[in-house]
């Protein structure tokens, strides 16, 4: 297997050590890497990259970076960061020329697990609430919502609430994760009318049982699901950085008549900004994902198992004189 190969399990198992993490934190090179995947910390400081970014065309999702939540009380910060979020949102949605396109620019992305999700007792109902109260602020907000995907474990849980939430409110996107075996009958399943998927390729770690481990399988395995959901009713969301995949999508739209406000790509913040700039200027939806807050280092470890360029960039950093 290949070094890259071998460093990604590595990298996705550190995202979840406290031990590891307290020792990444503490370096001095750290907070420049994460400061380009990361939007700040504080509200004002995401809605102030979010409003850069709407100003050169391109959308926003927006998420408050945390999760696998230990405590309630954690739960309900979560929530109140989200509310304060979306009233800072409201206000910059009234400054954004309405054009009357079908999609929406502005989106917040929720994590059901910093809800509550895997709280003892009724998590699910507990992240289900917190997730309903934060869909009722954004729908009088003009926002829309998208509930992230998680590793295996909360997949069922995630799209049971998805289904019981967009009963009220029909806009509400989710995300299938193209590294799980049942993800293509998932995409089956969801790709009706009115739906909203993303689909990515996965962040986690996850069992050759449940998961592909090469990426020429991930990479067919999206494909596939991609072809799901363009031959589907639903609206698209094509979370890529992949060259491949990224033409695969425009050749999909195409034969099956997709018009440019029938599906769009995503990327995330910091990665790929001269792709995202051209794609907008070719007419595409270009919707970024920007997370902010202090509860970056899962995330964070996720974006350098993405890339050995990522990793790379990092380890420089650590060496003296390597900066100039």
């Amino acid at each position: 297997m290949a070094k890259s190969g071998l460093l990604r399990p590595a990298m996705l198992a550190a995202s979840r050590s406290p031990r590891i993490e307290r020792t990444v934190s503490r370096m001095s090179a750290t907070r420049k890497l994460v400061d380009r995947f990361v939007a700040g910390r504080s509200e004002d400081e995401a809605i102030a990259s979010a409003a850069a970014l709407l100003s050169s065309g391109r959308y926003i999702t927006i998420d408050y970076l945390g999760e696998d939540t230990t405590e309630l009380d954690q739960a309900i910060d979560t929530v109140s960061h989200y509310l304060e979020l979306l009233l800072q949102l409201a206000r910059l949605r009234e400054l954004i020329d309405n054009t009357g396109s079908i999609v929406g620019p502005l989106e917040v992305s929720l994590k059901l697990s910093a809800l509550g999700q895997s709280l003892p007792g009724d998590g699910h109902t507990i992240a289900r609430d917190h997730a309903y109260q934060i869909c009722a602020a954004a729908a009088a907000a003009g926002v829309w919502v998208t509930i992230d995907a998680e590793d295996h474990t909360t997949t069922d849980s995630t799209l049971s609430i998805v289904r019981e939430l967009r009963a009220d409110f029909p806009t509400l996107g989710t995300v299938l994760q193209a590294y799980l075996h049942r993800t293509e009958s998932d995409c089956q399943d969801l790709a009706g009318h009115g739906s909203r998927i993303r689909l990515c390729k996965g962040a986690y770690r996850e069992p050759a049982s449940v998961a592909y481990q090469r990426k020429t399988d991930v990479d067919e395995s999206y494909l596939r699901c991609l072809r799901v959901l363009m031959n589907g009713d639903g609206y698209p969301m094509v979370a890529t950085h992949d060259p491949a995949i990224i033409d695969a999508a425009q050749r999909f739209a195409t034969e099956v008549d997709r018009k440019a406000d029938e599906f769009e790509f995503q990327m995330l913040y910091g990665i790929r900004d001269a792709e995202q700039r051209r794609l907008v200027e070719e007419k595409h939806h270009l919707r970024v994902y920007l997370p902010y807050g202090d509860q970056w280092y899962g995330y964070f470890m996720r974006r350098l198992a993405e890339r050995p360029a990522n990793l790379a960039f990092f380890l420089r950093s650590l060496v003296p004189g390597s900066q100039r």
